[in-house]
């Protein structure tokens, strides 16, 4: 039986309920999953790759065509500031027509050199189900409906229970760009009910991106299933900011890579690491100078950089993890506290001093937190980005690109960004290591995560 999970639309800039949804029963849950194998199995699979890639176009369209209406659900939902929703929009256009554009090649049939009469024939799996975060409420679900669709998967999505009209909008959209019915469908369903779709036969993989707590739990119960599982977790990216690096830039660097969307975004530069006692010292200050002419506002209004958090629950459990920090003698510059108005607003936040024992050493601060640390030698400063169990990305600031690549290659990450915070774009892998998870999303292999690479050979005598 289902466990009561309540989806509702609160706007974080004010506290104000604006929809709530009806609880979704275990019948309508396993009613989208048989309509999705249905549409699988006597539609999609056998739906040309130029015939999906048409519908995967029109979406793109209509998601241009409606990207005022989406940009304010966006922002009604999480909080998000208008221009950062506007780009979200832009990117998942991006990704839709990636896929259209490489579909062909990313599932042509390959012959293996050397072994006459043998190739391997990409085919989809069958029905995948995403359970995807409030962070980004287009751009989480269409990194998996793009590659997959165009795979010839059909596709479960579990939004997170704040973001559930932006889900929504999207299943509307992909309907009108003439996908059948039961190709993409937005599931409102509680945990129980996932675990119970997770040991459906008839699903044939899982994806999630979303907290460690919630990955292991996801892989543990995908494991005894034997389905293939994606997963895309927390991060605590370092950026190191190296000796020769321009400061000026490294501050600017530093300063937008932690606070771009109130800082919760997974590979947020969360960690900055300095070399040099002088150049660390004047990096804070200019870290502190640069949010103290932030803008405190409506998401809405294009002059406020600093927005709210997506909810209630997000103030709550980054001042809880200030003042763990603060316990365990790390010292704020600048921030730590609740603003006072309505709404989940959190003042950005400076802290240093965090010994390895600090709880805020190893843990992702998911909010506008940065930790900033001084260190003498570079490799000091690389020791200091390894010392975390995540592995998602991270960051290298320097004018000498090639000894930052040197840099870059000995951080344990799936992704290092040099002079930038993260820079994706849908022909980017993006995926980590350890425990940020296992797998890729976007581009060629986030497109063969879900695939089965069939081998058919031909008996030589009949060559």
């Amino acid at each position: 039986m289902s466990a009561v999970t309540e989806y509702k639309t609160i706007d974080p800039s004010n506290g104000q309920l604006i929809w709530k949804f009806p609880t979704t029963t275990d019948q309508e849950v396993f009613a989208a999953l048989d309509k999705a194998h249905q549409a699988y199995t006597n539609v999609w699979r056998s739906t040309t790759v130029s015939e999906r890639t048409k519908i995967l176009r029109k979406a793109a369209d209509l998601i241009r065509q409606n990207k005022k209406e989406m940009v304010e659900i966006g922002t009604t939902e999480m909080g998000k500031q208008v221009a950062g929703m506007e780009g979200e929009v832009d990117f998942i256009v991006g990704i839709l027509e990636y896929y259209a554009d490489n579909a062909e090649e990313l599932t042509k049939t390959v012959p293996v050199p050397g072994v006459p009469g043998a190739e391997v024939v990409t085919e989809p799996l069958g029905v995948i189900l995403a359970i995807e975060p409030w962070n980004f409420p287009f751009y989480q679900v269409v990194r998996v409906l793009g590659p997959q669709l165009a795979a010839g998967n059909t596709v479960l999505v579990k939004p997170a229970n704040c973001v559930a009209q932006s889900a929504l909008y999207l299943e509307k959209l992909f309907l009108q760009a003439g996908a059948p019915a039961g190709v993409f469908q937005v599931i409102l369903a509680s945990i129980p009910q996932i675990s119970d779709l997770i040991d459906d036969f008839r699903v044939r993989g899982v994806t999630l991106t979303g907290s460690e707590r919630a990955g292991k739990a996801v892989a543990e119960r995908a494991g005894r299933n034997l389905k293939k599982v994606v997963l895309e977790l927390g991060g605590s990216d370092a950026f190191i900011v190296l000796e020769d690096a321009d400061l000026d830039e490294a501050i600017r660097i530093g300063f937008e890579g932690r606070m771009d969307n109130m800082g919760q975004i997974c590979v947020s530069l969360k960690r900055h690491i300095i070399i040099g006692r002088e150049r660390g010292e004047k990096f804070k200050e200019g870290l502190i100078k640069l949010i103290k002419g932030m803008k405190i506002g409506d998401p809405r209004d294009r002059s406020t950089n600093l927005g709210p958090l997506y909810a209630e629950a997000g103030v709550t459990n980054i001042l809880r993890q200030i003042e763990a920090a603060k316990a365990a003698g790390a010292e704020v510059l600048i921030g730590g506290k609740r603003i006072d108005r309505p709404g989940a607003y959190v003042e950005p936040t400076v802290i240093t001093n965090i010994s390895r024992e600090n709880p805020l050493f190893t843990e992702e601060a998911f909010g506008p937190v940065a930790s900033v640390y001084v260190v003498d030698t570079e490799e000091e400063a690389i020791e200091l980005a390894n010392a975390t169990p995540f592995g998602l990305g991270g960051a290298v600031a320097s004018t000498n690109i090639e000894h930052a690549k040197q840099v870059a290659a000995r951080i344990e990450t799936g992704m290092v960004f040099i002079n930038s915070g993260m820079n994706s774009t849908p022909a980017l892998p993006f995926g980590g290591a350890k425990n940020s998870g296992f797998g890729r999303e976007l581009a060629d292999l986030g497109f063969q995560e879900f695939v089965n690479k069939k081998v058919v050979r031909v008996h030589e005598k009949y060559l």
